[in-house]
């Protein structure tokens, strides 16, 4: 399996897009420069990942920014050490508090967040959603940025949703199992029509709706 890794790679899959469905040729020159998206494999960037469920990109930055200016560095250890004054300072929600200190401590106790980018995906997202207040969304979105797999796309992700019903002209916008369906014709480059279709949400939107990639590479 070839991994996302530099640029090359993503036009390489942007071509191959291109070549399995035409109509991404107009996708892709409406959405400028695809980014890498990748992030160094660890805890602070499932961290980041978390920070960013359902929040704006600007807010989970914002956020994200806070609590690593609080813990320096974000480990396992220097977060099962902070103290409640600590999220409240950065503005976690108690979801995100309760995930974010459940993979702590199952990373504290030997989940190895490193080893799970060398996993096919399937057993990856399945050992992750076993970690409470981590679904699906979340580890698909790890995979694509920390292990720069290039066969998923997290179709729960509502800028996508909103992105592939404007650029193909569905009305209203597909749903997750539409939008599953409508992805699998991109395999086994549905990564890059990721990174694709949340540049093109950029670009038509005036604002990123991808989540942070945290440390990014």
């Amino acid at each position: 399996m070839r991994r996302i890794s530099n640029l090359d790679d993503v036009n390489f899959g942007l071509d191959a897009l291109c070549a399995i469905d035409p109509r991404l040729e107009v996708v892709r020159g409406m959405a400028g420069e695809v980014p890498l998206r990748l992030s160094e494999p660890g805890f602070a960037s499932l961290a980041s990942i978390i920070v960013s469920q359902q929040v704006s990109t600007a807010s989970a930055r914002a956020i994200f920014g806070r609590l690593t200016g609080l813990l320096d560095p974000l480990t396992p250890e220097s977060l099962l050490g902070a103290g409640e004054e600590v999220f409240r300072e950065a503005g976690l929600s108690r979801p995100k508090q309760r995930a974010l200190l459940a993979v702590a401590q199952a990373a504290a106790e030997g989940l190895d967040l490193h080893d799970l980018c060398r996993l096919e995906a399937h057993e990856a997202i399945a050992a992750m959603v076993a970690i409470p207040g981590i679904g699906p969304w979340t580890a698909e979105v790890y995979l694509l940025f920390a292990a720069g797999h290039p066969d998923i796309f997290p179709a729960r992700d509502v800028a996508l949703q909103s992105a592939v019903g404007h650029a193909l002209g569905i009305d209203p916008r597909p749903g997750e199992k539409a939008l599953i369906r409508l992805a699998e014709a991109w395999a086994p480059w549905r990564g890059v029509a990721s990174r694709l279709f949340w540049a093109y949400y950029r670009q038509t939107r005036g604002r990123d709706g991808a989540p942070p990639a945290g440390n990014p590479v």
